[in-house]
């Protein structure tokens, strides 16, 4: 053909590009981080007061010894109840030093944590490399296990500290079931919530000790200790959620007996309570608020625990503020910024936020919304300039997003003889245009995006042999792409020229339905 047209790589290279509108998922903001501080700091408190009383325990069954004579069997338990203390103190401050180890390589130097994330400084100490050297491999995990397996002499229903997600009934997330103990608590984790980590089994430690001097204490008639302070304590998962999913938290008191049975609300309904452990559990979803330009909503819930304490009914309120977030979408397509007029435009719509909670639904203005077979896939087909796509999840509004809407490109007609593409300037050899080829040529670019929709076909055209001013041959029409013009080879002489206009060319959608495109092409090919 004649002219300077483009090649079809020059016209892809033109026209592709590749649109990424992968937008962050929530990010454990600082505020967060805080929170994790403030629980930090709130376990290792009470497990002082824990440990003070812990000594008190061993105090009062010395006492109590000494009270009946010094028996053999009471100097026996003392004895037990002795390295029990020396056990459970060795190993609290080994955990204190593993805490020491982390603001250390965390540069955390001074009171005041001034680099509460540090997660790779975190991962390396505690996980290490391939080889699990880290401290989470060769020294916590095992030493937990160790004392667990120790107290159990004295607490038989005593369960191992330190498990893997496999065996830990509280993970129930597939993604996290095959992670071990060390990755399941410290990979990609916050130094601060490394901290609270390492301050919770430092918290059951204590516990397991409290009840095996407690245990031993009962067999020298020794008094209990009893907890001069009782508060309510509410531990959330996160205290950031998004909107359609599940705010998880537990609800439950600093200290207890295990004569106390205490019943529980939730913002005035009761609340189930764990026999086991005396522990509410709060589930609820969070319902959408009135986000702020950030995409943040304040909200909180009420808590209540009442409990009976020598013979008086005892109430205590905990108010737990939390922050609702807006789901955040992401929409991936080869083509997302704009969609094409009447063809199936393939779209994927996740929010990362809802993870296995995201059931979504489609809806669109200015185009016909097709789901497709995967969770979040959506097929979209134009009929406007703009297109609004809605998406909801469990009867929540998540989102819109607005495109705009592209025309189908003209696919471009080239003819072909004898397998070679026709000289319309130099000629063509009269024997070659025997069988004569009409292909179009889809653009590059809506190629690239649609191939299913980029199925171009010419379907009618008319040649006409012409000599100086008129036709040698009646026109001949063509039913489909290709036309065997031996007739033309038989009659043409030196100096004819072939007259070729294109009819009808139509397109094959996604669907297999076909529509016709409007498409004006002449040939006038010299006859050598």
């Amino acid at each position: 053909m004649a002219g300077g047209k483009e090649t079809p790589r020059q016209k892809m290279i033109g026209m592709m590009y590749l649109v990424l509108t992968a937008l962050l998922a929530l990010q454990v903001n600082s505020a967060i981080l805080l929170k994790f501080k403030f629980i930090d700091d709130s376990l290792l408190g009470v497990n002082d007061k824990t440990s003070v009383g812990a000594d008190g325990t061993v105090k009062g069954i010395e006492a109590a010894v000494k009270k009946n004579n010094n028996q053999a069997r009471d100097l026996n338990i003392l004895k037990q109840s002795e390295e029990i203390r020396a056990k459970t103190k060795e190993l609290v401050a080994y955990l204190r030093d593993v805490r020491q180890k982390l603001l250390t390589v965390t540069e955390n130097k001074g009171p005041e944590m001034t680099n509460l994330s540090g997660e790779d400084k975190v991962a390396i100490t505690m996980l290490g490399g391939q080889k699990h050297n880290g401290i989470a491999y060769t020294g916590l995990k095992p030493k937990l296990n160790e004392y667990s397996e120790f107290i159990k002499q004295y607490v038989p229903n005593a369960t191992p500290l330190a498990i893997d997600a496999k065996d830990d009934p509280r993970v129930t997330e597939k993604a996290q079931k095959n992670k071990n103990f060390a990755e399941l608590n410290f990979e990609n984790t916050p130094v601060v919530a490394a901290l609270a980590t390492i301050s919770q089994k430092e918290t059951e430690v204590l516990k397991y000790e409290s009840d095996a001097l407690s245990a031993l204490a009962q067999k020298v008639g020794a008094k209990t200790v009893v907890f001069d302070k009782i508060g309510a304590f509410a531990s959330a998962e996160s205290n950031t959620v998004a909107a359609g999913t599940k705010y998880k938290a537990e609800l439950f008191l600093t200290a207890s007996a295990s004569t106390i049975h205490p019943s529980m609300t939730l913002n005035g309904s009761s609340l189930a309570v764990d026999p086991a452990n005396g522990h509410g559990k709060v589930e609820f979803t969070a319902r959408p608020g009135a986000f702020d330009a950030s995409g943040n909503a304040k909200a909180s819930w009420t808590g209540t625990i009442r409990f009976n304490q020598n013979g008086r009914d005892t109430t205590f309120t905990v108010k737990v503020p939390y922050t609702i977030t807006k789901p955040v979408m992401q929409i991936q397509s080869a083509s997302v910024q704009a969609l094409y007029f009447k063809c199936g435009n393939k779209l994927n719509v996740s929010v990362p936020a809802l993870g296995a909670q995201y059931k979504p639904s489609f809806s669109a203005s200015g185009a016909s919304a097709i789901p497709g077979s995967k969770v979040g896939d959506v097929t979209l087909i134009p009929n406007s300039k703009e297109v609004t796509l809605n998406v909801s999840s469990g009867g929540n509004a998540i989102g819109s997003q607005t495109f705009q809407v592209r025309p189908i490109p003209k696919p471009t007609i080239e003819a072909f003889a004898g397998g070679r593409q026709v000289n319309e300037k130099q000629g063509t050899p009269g024997t070659a245009v025997r069988s004569l080829t009409l292909k179009a040529i889809p653009d590059a670019g809506f190629l690239t995006f649609l191939p299913d929709d980029a199925r171009f076909r010419v379907t009618r055209y008319e040649v006409t042999l012409v000599r100086g001013r008129r036709p040698a041959l009646a026109p001949k029409t063509i039913s489909g792409p290709t036309a065997d013009l031996s007739d033309v080879v038989n009659a043409y002489r030196d100096g004819d020229r072939l007259y070729v206009e294109v009819k009808e060319v139509q397109r094959m959608n996604f669907q297999g339905s076909t529509e016709p495109v409007s498409v004006s092409k002449q040939f006038n090919i010299p006859l050598l």
